[in-house]
């Protein structure tokens, strides 16, 4: 029998410290299996838009964090109509169809026209010189089938938590999408 207590109080406290070293150790790594399970789903998904809720207010080209927005425009070919009078390309009441800066609605020159055959033309963007503004896409749904829209471009997107455009969009058209497969699939 120990009468300084010494010893009682030195197992006690090698137990309350094997204890303590288990506790932190559980603690510690249930922490971090948090943090990681938060980071995985988040890099598990990335923005988009819908095109269906898109209003065309033009703030994808102001409002992103990048210089130059992420946000791009896209044409679905599949609905395009290859229309010789393209209302996605031309300003409005255009009556020459040329091809001059004059004519054309988008304010960079992104579009690039290119014949096909009488009376078809196809249309391409340039997505370097596209600034997200919407004024094609919104020319090309009030007259024309709607196949010009606009998506976020992930290899630009820097896929920030809180998207500055998200924010800032009065359609509430930017949702989370799977990263696997990341872009607005329309059905036909």
């Amino acid at each position: 029998m120990n009468t300084t207590g010494s010893g009682d109080d030195h197992t006690t406290r090698r137990e309350f410290l094997r204890n303590g070293l288990r506790v932190g150790g559980l603690t510690g790594a249930g922490v971090m299996a948090g943090v990681m399970s938060h980071r995985s789903s988040a890099d598990d998904t990335v923005w988009q838009i819908d095109p269906r809720k898109c209003l065309c207010c033009s703030r994808c080209a102001t409002s992103c964090v990048l210089e130059m927005s992420a946000v791009k425009c896209v044409n679905w070919f599949p609905i395009c109509g290859y229309c010789d009078m393209c209302t996605g390309y031309f300003m409005p009441q255009v009556v020459d169809k040329g091809t001059g800066a004059d004519f054309q609605l988008c304010p960079t020159g992104a579009i690039l026209r290119k014949f096909v055959q009488d009376p078809y033309y196809e249309y391409t963007l340039d997505e370097s010189l596209c600034i997200g503004c919407s004024k094609c896409v919104d020319g090309c749904r009030v007259f024309g089938n709607g196949s010009f829209h606009l998506q976020v471009r992930h290899d630009r997107c820097l896929n920030c938590n809180e998207c500055a455009i998200a924010k800032a969009c009065p359609g509430d058209a930017f949702y989370r999408a799977p990263a696997k497969d990341p872009y607005f699939h329309f059905t036909t």
